[in-house]
């Protein structure tokens, strides 16, 4: 699209979304998978003085249900594919209004967005609406999944959306040029592309993440940026050499590998491919980057994930409470200096320190090692699995009497989810049963890639399920690598 084309797509848009009554939050959900539309439907939450609620695209009915509710959402705005499930989450919540674009017949209590958006017609909208943050849901290291909006580090502010698309268009990365988006637009890196695109930026959206094709659209778009995961990485260096060496990758100024700690072989690999433009940062939705490394500093100190950086200060901190000297292991911990700490719309939150949940080592300048995760927390490509909400879904299953679930290394996905079920009687499941039922009360990724049986599952004195025991005792083969990089388990 042109930038005119754009203008044309978003002024109804917003003028429709702005008419829309809502709530004081003006909260709208975005329910989609990647295309041009989403990444404008996020514009236009925006423009309209809107609070977008990125919805993860895979969830079923119900899981979705939970975030419009949680989130007071009001306005769905979703693509043809998602209209039916997202007509069956709005269901007893407080959602006013589902639009959706794209081909396709439409749920009756449905809008087309091609109908909405004529109605409201084309006229200059608004630029005097109070600009308000993205929300997102993580499930960082607790159970169900957590509405946090967009951190203070990453938002720009402004007293109105005039302003705030002036503030927006100062971004550091803006000089990049284009940015392309390869992973699901309902993260919050990917995300970033939104405030790119609104601050000027030309932004390339892929629709599912395929290796040859993100070098094929670096080559054709002349790519300036684009944030990855170590899976994304990964999946590029699989490649056979003769496709790596037949596209032009020299356009690329600043990739930045964000999502889960890259194992230091792929992040080796990367820099020697592509140069020094692959930055790593270290952080979550809740809180934005909080440590960040260079190419340059990662080769001298191999495997951080860099200093801490501004308002954040990084500790380990000992079981009394103290801070550690440097070269001490312990529970990673950071200060925001701000005074904001975490807060999610639920009303919970921290103080100004605060804990992602992992074992860490500081050294004297300042760098950061993470050595261990000190919760369950399962990241599989990048994205969060709670084994508890998948042990609770299994649970339900007339077969199975107790589970555990938890991840092993993963050479392409970093880490994958195994479940070790105990049957209810004499006959075990069926696998493929077992992974069907997950999948009809789950979104794909949450759904275990292994299943394990045992007679029982070792347990603490007050009953909790002792993972320790579980992954000495039922830990699966270790995955194998073949010659041209693709997992293999014996």
């Amino acid at each position: 699209m042109t930038w005119s084309e754009v203008d044309d797509f978003l002024r109804p848009a917003v003028n429709a979304l702005t008419r829309t009554p809502m709530r004081d939050a003006r909260r709208v959900a975005v329910f989609a998978a990647n295309c041009a539309e989403t990444l404008l439907a996020y514009v236009t939450c925006t423009l309209a003085g809107a609070s977008g609620v990125a919805v993860n695209a895979h969830l079923t009915a119900s899981e979705t249900r939970y975030i419009l509710d949680d989130a007071g959402v009001d306005v769905v705005l979703c693509d043809a594919e998602h209209a039916e499930i997202a007509a069956r989450a709005a269901e007893g919540t407080g959602v006013r209004l589902i639009v959706a674009w794209g081909d396709g017949d439409l749920p009756t209590d449905v809008r087309s967005w091609a109908r909405w958006c004529a109605e409201a017609g084309d006229a200059e909208p608004r630029t005097d609406l109070e600009p308000r943050r993205t929300l997102v849901y993580t499930s960082g290291t607790t159970g169900r999944p957590k509405g946090v909006e967009l951190p203070y580090t990453s938002w720009v502010g402004g007293e109105d959306i005039t302003e705030h698309v002036a503030r927006l268009g100062g971004s550091r990365m803006i000089p990049f040029g284009r940015h392309l988006v390869v992973g699901p637009m309902y993260h919050s890196g990917p995300l970033a592309a939104t405030r790119l695109f609104i601050g000027g930026a030309p932004v390339t959206v892929l629709g599912k993440y395929d290796a040859t094709e993100v070098l094929a659209a670096i080559e054709r778009d002349r790519i300036g940026s684009t944030i990855m995961v170590p899976t994304h990485l990964q999946r590029l260096l699989d490649l056979p050499q003769e496709v790596r060496n037949r596209f032009d990758h020299s356009s690329l100024k600043y990739v930045l590998q964000v999502g889960a700690k890259c194992p230091e072989s792929v992040k080796r690999a990367m820099i020697a491919w592509w140069g020094p433009v692959v930055w790593e940062s270290y952080g979550a939705s809740e809180v934005g980057t909080t440590c960040m490394i260079s190419s340059e500093e990662w080769l001298r100190h191999p495997g951080s994930v860099g200093r801490s950086v501004a308002p954040f200060e990084a500790f380990v901190r000992l079981s009394d409470g103290s801070e550690a000297p440097p070269g001490t292991e312990g529970e990673l911990w950071f200060r925001d200096t701000s005074g904001h700490g975490i807060t999610y719309v639920s009303g919970a939150g921290t103080d100004e320190t605060f804990t992602l949940g992992e074992i860490g080592v500081i050294n004297e300048d300042g760098y950061v090692w993470i050595t261990d995760r000190a919760a369950d927390m399962v990241v599989s490509g990048g994205v969060n699995i709670y084994p508890a909400e998948v042990e609770q879904a299994l649970l339900d299953h007339p077969q199975v009497s107790d589970v555990a679930c938890y991840g092993v290394p993963d050479p392409e996905m970093g880490e994958r989810l195994v479940a070790v079920v105990v049957a209810s009687g004499s006959e075990r499941p069926v696998v493929e049963q077992l992974r069907s039922f997950c999948r009809e009360r789950l979104a794909g990724y949450k759904c275990p890639k292994e299943f394990l049986f045992a007679d029982e599952l070792p347990r603490t004195a007050v009953g909790k399920l002792d993972k320790r025991a579980i992954r000495c005792a039922y830990d699966p083969p270790p995955a194998r690598v073949d010659a041209r990089g693709t997992a293999r388990t014996s």
